[in-house]
Parts: structure tokens; C-alpha cells; sequence
């Protein structure tokens, strides 16, 4: 039986025919631990540990990804995609907080995000080429996240998506003195975000 969703084809990149269930299973389970080794040991993590970690062969792995750049830029656009789809579902429920939510929750999930980005970095890999369009559908949430507070009132009119961007650099750069310092960094800037009075 087969699942809703696009098969990767050369390079990762979507075809139209749809995995079968097992197949889709195994690929998620690939993204998944391929982003957790990327951001503990970096990007020469060999891909016999990332087939290991994630109970499938080797073969599994270059199936569905040829490359190890295409399972880098399948890892981000992975993320990112959730990123996004988490945002969604935040603006939907209530859309004068959905910000606020989503910022803690960057600042919490920043500490693996930003080490898989400085790690592909630190191996030479500029992650705006090798996933072109992830910053823009991030940046594209985080201002559709923006109006809608700033609309409900809830968030200051004079702040905008740059402004926003460097708060969760910000934040993320909390998570190296522990969990309760970053927890404390992103209620400040909760709070500053908010309107005067």
C-alpha cells in the first residue's frame, strides 16, 4: 500500500510517485538521525553510523539519498519544514501568541539546530546553497508569525523580521550556559517584544 508523499528522486529531490509506507518510514527515520549525528559529530559522520543508528543498511540510505550533499540538504529542508509546519499550527490555534510560542520554543530546539548549521559549516558547507529555499520559507513563517501578532496587538509595530532574527541569534546563543539561562533570555525577549504600557 502506498503512502501519501513524493519519492525522492536524483539528488533527493522529490519525484511524483509516492513511497510505500515502509519506505517513507525509513526515509523519516534516516532524516531524523542523520540531523542528530550532523549536529553531535558533524558532517564526516560516516553514513554506516547514520544506517546503523537508524536500524536500516547502508543501501536504505543512498536509496533514497545518492549523496551525502543530498542527505545534508534533505536534513535542512526536513527541518525547516517542520520549523514550519509547527508555525502553522500555531498561528491557526491563536494568532496574537503564536509568536511567543514559537520564539521559547526556537530558543529551547536552538542548541541542535545551531550546532547541525555550525557543524556543516565548519566542514565547508554553506547550508543557504545547499538548501536554497529554507531560509526563505523560515523567514516567509516568522513574518506571517509577525503580522499576525502585530495585528492582535499583542507585539510592539516597530519591530520587523531582521529585528526578530537577530533576538533568536540571540537566544540561541544562551543555550552554552544551560537551559535555564536560555529559558530566562526568551521570556526577556517575550517581554520586549511587547507593547509599551
Amino acid at each position: 500500500m502506498s503512502q501519501p508523499g513524493a519519492r525522492p528522486g536524483r539528488e533527493g529531490r522529490p519525484s511524483a510517485r509516492p513511497l510505500r509506507a515502509d519506505a517513507a518510514r525509513n526515509r523519516d527515520r534516516v532524516l531524523k538521525v542523520a540531523y542528530e549525528l550532523f549536529a553531535e559529530q558533524g558532517p564526516s559522520v560516516p553514513i554506516d553510523d547514520i544506517a546503523r543508528r537508524a536500524g536500516v543498511g547502508a543501501g536504505t540510505v543512498y536509496r533514497h539519498f545518492p549523496t551525502k550533499e543530498a542527505l545534508f540538504r534533505a536534513v535542512v529542508d526536513d527541518r525547516v519544514r517542520q520549523i514550519v509546519e509547527h508555525a502553522r499550527e500555531l498561528l491557526a490555534a491563536d494568532p496574537g501568541t503564536a509568536l511567543f510560542g514559537f520564539l521559547r520554543e526556537m530558543v529551547r530546539a536552538g542548541a541542535a539546530d545551531h550546532g547541525m548549521v555550525d557543524a556543516l559549516t565548519g566542514y565547508g558547507i554553506d547550508v543557504a546553497t545547499a538548501a536554497p529555499g529554507a531560509e526563505a520559507a523560515f523567514l516567509g513563517v516568522l513574518e506571517s508569525l509577525l503580522s499576525a501578532a502585530q495585528r492582535a496587538g499583542t507585539v510592539r509595530a516597530d519591530v520587523g523580521v531582521a529585528e526578530l532574527k537577530a533576538l533568536m541569534t540571540v537566544g540561541k546563543s544562551g543555550q552554552d550556559h544551560g537551559s535555564d539561562v536560555a529559558e530566562r533570555i526568551a521570556a526577556v525577549i517575550v517581554d520586549g517584544l511587547r507593547p509599551p504600557g
